[in-house]
């Protein structure tokens, strides 16, 4: 970003703009440039700041500081033309989302993971598929239930059940005896589909209030 008096004689992006002369000692010299890109930029702070208080705003940053604040003005102008009702707003929480669905990738990830880990070897499997989780997942997955912001208008029949028996153990849908693979193929599954549902119905209940979320039905 240089231009101006000192690139070549001709006016700076932002004079050029407004159609004024660029003086020696120009504060939008140094970082708007004379080509449409720079008079594009310029432009967009106009719109949003008008020049008199985009100059106003740079002479009260320290100069060593200036080319961030340009950039900053700069880029919340542009987010405003593109979207003139949030304008760089919209985009931040477009990223929040975006980390807050990768953390519930990452939570259901690292759960599934331990979960697995802690499956206990085919010789020490109990009969009828039935597998007893690890008791730190199990209290991680009752912690995650109630921290949940429930909505008090959600019907009781909407709220999902984890899959589980009395004594913490994921089971089988089968009344036979599964091979081993199919018992830990069983028991991942359970696994992954309580955590899922717990996850959705957390992100629901706290970015969604007054949504009403109901488990899809297997």
């Amino acid at each position: 970003m240089s231009g101006g008096v000192g690139g070549g004689g001709g006016p700076c992006g932002a004079c050029k703009y407004l159609r004024r002369k660029c003086v020696s000692g120009c504060i939008f010299a140094p970082y708007f440039e004379s080509d449409q890109l720079g008079t594009s930029h310029f432009a967009a702070v106009h719109k949003v700041f008008g020049a008199s208080n985009a100059a106003k705003m740079l002479l009260a940053v320290p100069e060593n500081r200036r080319l961030e604040a340009v950039v900053t003005i700069c880029y919340e102008a542009l987010a405003r033309a593109r979207d003139p009702v949030y304008g760089c707003v919209g985009h931040i929480f477009s990223l929040q989302q975006q980390v807050v669905n990768l953390q519930a990738e990452l939570a259901y990830a690292q759960a599934r993971l331990s979960a697995l880990h802690h499956l206990p070897p085919a010789a020490e499997r109990p009969p009828g598929g039935c597998v007893n989780l690890d008791p730190s997942f199990e209290m991680a997955r009752t912690s995650v239930g109630m921290t949940l912001d429930v909505d008090p208008r959600m019907p009781l029949d909407h709220v999902p059940m984890p899959p589980a028996d009395a004594t913490g153990g994921m089971c089988g849908s089968g009344g036979g005896h599964p091979n081993n693979e199919d018992q830990e193929t069983a028991a991942a599954a359970a696994v992954a589909s309580d955590l899922h549902m717990l996850l959705a119905w957390e992100f629901v209940s706290r970015h969604l209030p007054g949504a009403r979320f109901r488990p899809s039905s297997q």
